[in-house]
C-alpha cells in the first residue's frame, strides 16, 4: 500500500511526467495534492496499471484531489531545450497551475530544477511509493494517451493508438516508410538501426 505523501508536515504536491522516452508528441507533466486521508486500492505506479484502471483512477483523482493540474510541453520545445529540461519545465508549469499553492514538492526521479522557491525531494520510483506521485503519474499518462489518440486520427500510419509514440519496431518502420511528422521530436534518433537497442 502506498504512503499518502513524503512529507506529512507540509502541504505537498506529487509530480510526475509521461512520454519522456517517446519519439513523437509532447511530454505531459502533472502535479497533484491529495487529501491526507486519500486511499484507493487501484492506485499504483501508472506503468503497473491497466489502461482501464488508469481511466477509473483519473476520474477519482480529478474529483477528490485538493488540487491537480496537467501541463504539456511540445515536441518543438523538447527539441529546443532537451527532454530532461522539458520534463522539469512541465512539472514546474503544472505546479504553477495548481488552484491551491503547495508548500513542498515530491518529484518522481533523481533530478529536478525549479525557480519556484519551494522545498522538494526527488524520489527514485516515487510513483510506486507515494500516492500523490502515483496520482500525478496517472494524470500525466492518461492525459498524454488521450492526446496521442487524437494525433493518431491525423497520422494513423504510425500506430500511435498502440505505441503512443514510443520507439517500437512498428513506429520506427513507419518513420522509414512515411518520414517524420510535425509531431516528431527532431532531436531524437528515429533510425531503424536503433531497433537492436529495444
Amino acid at each position: 500500500m502506498l504512503e499518502n505523501c513524503y512529507r506529512k508536515d507540509l502541504l505537498e504536491a506529487g509530480c510526475d511526467e509521461a512520454g519522456r522516452g517517446c519519439l513523437a508528441g509532447s511530454v505531459f507533466a502533472a502535479a497533484v495534492i491529495l487529501p491526507p486521508d486519500f486511499h484507493h486500492p487501484l492506485l499504483n505506479d501508472s506503468k503497473q496499471m491497466s489502461a482501464r484502471n488508469r481511466d477509473i483512477l483519473r476520474d477519482v483523482i480529478e474529483r477528490e484531489a485538493v488540487a491537480w493540474a496537467v501541463a504539456e510541453v511540445s515536441a518543438a520545445r523538447i527539441d529546443e531545450i532537451n527532454i530532461l529540461n522539458a520534463s522539469f519545465e512541465g512539472m514546474n508549469n503544472a505546479v504553477m497551475q495548481l488552484a491551491v499553492a503547495p508548500q513542498c514538492l515530491a518529484i518522481d526521479g533523481n533530478r529536478f530544477r525549479t525557480r519556484l522557491g519551494l522545498p522538494y525531494a526527488c524520489i527514485v520510483k516515487g510513483d510506486g511509493k507515494y500516492a500523490d506521485i502515483a496520482a500525478a503519474s496517472v494524470l500525466a499518462k492518461t492525459h498524454r494517451d488521450e492526446y496521442m489518440m487524437r494525433l493518431h486520427e491525423e497520422y494513423p500510419q504510425y500506430g500511435w493508438d498502440r505505441n503512443k509514440g514510443y520507439p517500437t519496431r512498428e513506429h520506427r518502420l513507419a518513420i522509414r516508410r512515411c518520414g517524420l511528422t510535425p509531431y516528431h521530436r527532431l532531436s531524437f534518433n528515429h533510425d531503424i538501426d536503433q531497433l537492436e537497442l529495444f
